[in-house]
């Protein structure tokens, strides 16, 4: 996986965000609580743990993803030193997210347009199902590679098919006439 800049991050819709995030994250292996600080945990407690979870985001290739998602999901107070997600802590999440308030505004406008939510969520299918693996038992048989691959084949062309009508829709709808 390559790491992907803040630039690049800022320019992506949700889906393709998560989609990056779901596979290349350098935390799905730790336990999802480690990047929260508990109830009634002291400063003294949370912050060798905070410290940890940094670490582990410094070095993670899809931190960026990571950090645009949790700016347009609005994570963090200022006020409040109780998560780390994206290398951030909440502090500094609500510092950044007031720093790119009308940058993330345009983002989660975006994110909520109908074409494009639909267009994400099939191109993130489609990813997930060609990356899937082809082991399959039905009836407690094994289904041979070669039937699950021409299944898997036959529903990424459906679905390039649904996403090239869901682009020509946007095109059109945006004036752009239909691509050739």
């Amino acid at each position: 996986m390559h790491r992907m800049t803040s630039t690049t991050a800022r320019h992506l819709r949700r889906g393709v965000l998560q989609a990056t995030v779901d596979a290349g994250a350098a935390c799905t292996s730790i336990d999802i609580d480690a990047f929260f600080r508990s109830d009634g945990e002291t400063d003294i407690e949370w912050a060798p743990r905070r410290t940890a979870a940094l670490r582990v985001c410094a070095g993670c290739p899809v931190r960026a993803a990571c950090e645009e998602l949790s700016l347009r999901d609005g994570e963090g107070a200022p006020d409040a030193d109780e998560i780390v997600r994206g290398g951030l802590t909440g502090p500094e999440l609500a510092a950044a997210r007031k720093a790119h308030a009308v940058r993330l505004a345009v983002a989660v406008d975006a994110d909520r347009e109908t074409e494009g939510s639909q267009l994400d969520a099939l191109m993130t299918e489609r990813h997930a199902l060609a990356t899937a693996s082809t082991e399959r038992v039905r009836d407690g048989k094994r289904v041979p590679t070669s039937v699950v691959q021409q299944e898997q084949n036959a529903k990424v062309r459906t679905l390039n098919l649904l996403i090239t009508q869901a682009r020509t829709a946007r095109r059109t709808r945006a004036g752009w006439g239909v691509a050739a």
